[in-house]
């Protein structure tokens, strides 16, 4: 089989469905391929992706400039995005930043009211005493302030966002083709995609948005620069008798003394097997993806005991009211770029592009990095003068 399209957009992610709407709605011509979530991780031979969870929190303060806008510009588009899906997938919980406070060593809560105030955000700065009162579930250490963000803050559902998005992109004319692609050539002036099943598509450009799969060996002309590293989440499931302990909880970012219990943390969310589980993540090391075969690897193992440890000791001191015992893991992949942006531009094909490394903070952002990827594909150049970075991606050797 092979059908030719104007565009293919290369992975059904948060980005990359985000593309996908974006390209559908401003032509036809518009294909996106990749799989559905597999039934069983720890069975599945096929590709995976980090957008399998329930929630992913959301701010829009952020001390990076470009970040804060992705955010801003994000969040602002998702009442729109529900409404016009049909799909929720936003709880405005608010956001806990909690750190050493100001005037110490550690710039951590500086640095955010430093944000806030720059990007005209209100927020509350809370004492120790204050966070006590406020969040009694929460028993933080001595010495710490917190930044309260009450408004366009929480959490984002990431599997309910991408399915908003496909909706959108489906309903905007965009054709869905459920496989993966393995490689993607440029052949007498078109671009070939090659899947799993060994179809072929055309088409006069791609968007390879493919996450932390997008360094798969092959895929691409020339390999991108992108480091993807393992993370290991850690749940702990809340009973429902005990769930109006953790009324209001906000999502929560929080940096110790010791910031290598750096962590953030999730509220008590229902996932899909029908329980109710709060969520906390902050590997103690990084740990580097191999490649390809290593990443699948690590999407079945369902995460490290040493990082379940160290998260579970966390927990016992941050919400002591939990129970321990109740505990499980996961696996996911953060992609690191070496600008600390998405990387978005093209490769040494002028048809065919990249749209990857959400550096462990797109979920929140990622319908902005999804339109500014649409826009490259479109036009051939973002051309948005209100970043100050350029988001051009770097490639390895071939």
């Amino acid at each position: 089989m092979s059908a030719h399209f104007k565009h293919i957009v290369i992975g059904r992610g948060m980005m990359g469905a985000a593309a996908a709407k974006y390209l559908a709605q401003q032509g036809d011509g518009v294909a996106v391929i990749g799989p559905d979530e597999p039934q069983d991780a720890r069975t599945h031979q096929g590709v995976f992706a980090s957008h399998y969870d329930e929630a992913r929190i959301t701010r829009t303060i952020d001390p990076d400039a470009d970040w804060a806008l992705m955010a801003n510009r994000s969040i602002a588009r998702y009442d729109e995005i529900a409404r016009d899906s049909g799909i929720d997938f936003y709880a405005p919980v608010g956001c806990l930043v909690v750190g050493p406070k100001r005037g110490g060593a550690n710039p951590f809560i500086q640095n955010i009211c430093n944000a806030a105030t720059k990007l005209n955000v209100t927020t509350e700065l809370l004492d120790d005493h204050a966070l006590e009162q406020r969040f009694p579930y929460f028993s933080f250490e001595a010495g710490c302030e917190g930044v309260f963000e009450a408004n366009n803050a929480g959490y984002v559902n990431p599997r309910a966002l991408v399915k908003a998005q496909s909706i959108l992109a489906e309903k905007a004319g965009a054709t869905v083709i459920r496989d993966f692609a393995v490689s993607v050539r440029d052949e007498g002036g078109v671009a070939v995609v090659t899947t799993s099943q060994g179809q072929e598509y055309r088409a006069d450009n791609v968007l390879v948005a493919a996450g932390g799969f997008s360094i798969m060996e092959g895929l691409l002309p020339q390999p991108v620069a992108l480091d993807v590293y393992k993370r290991t989440v850690t749940f702990f499931e809340i009973p429902e008798d005990e769930l109006h302990h953790y009324a209001g909880m906000p999502s929560l970012i929080y940096e110790p003394s010791d910031p290598t219990k750096h962590i953030y943390m999730l509220p008590p969310v229902r996932y899909p097997d029908g329980k109710v589980y709060l969520k906390i993540g902050g590997d103690p090391d990084d740990k580097l993806v191999a490649g390809d075969a290593d990443m699948r690897d690590w999407f079945r193992s369902g995460g490290r005991q040493v990082a379940q440890d160290h998260l579970t000791a966390i927990v016992a001191t941050l919400v002591p009211s939990v129970d321990l015992s109740r505990v499980s893991t996961g696996a996911c992949v953060v992609s690191k770029t070496p600008g600390g942006y998405p990387s978005i531009g093209f490769t040494s094909s002028p048809r065919i592009a990249v749209l990857t490394g959400g550096c462990g903070m797109a979920a929140k952002s990622s319908d902005e990095i999804g339109r500014l990827g649409a826009t490259l594909l479109r036009d051939g150049q973002i051309g948005d003068g209100a970043y100050a970075t350029d988001f051009v991606p770097a490639f390895a050797a071939s």
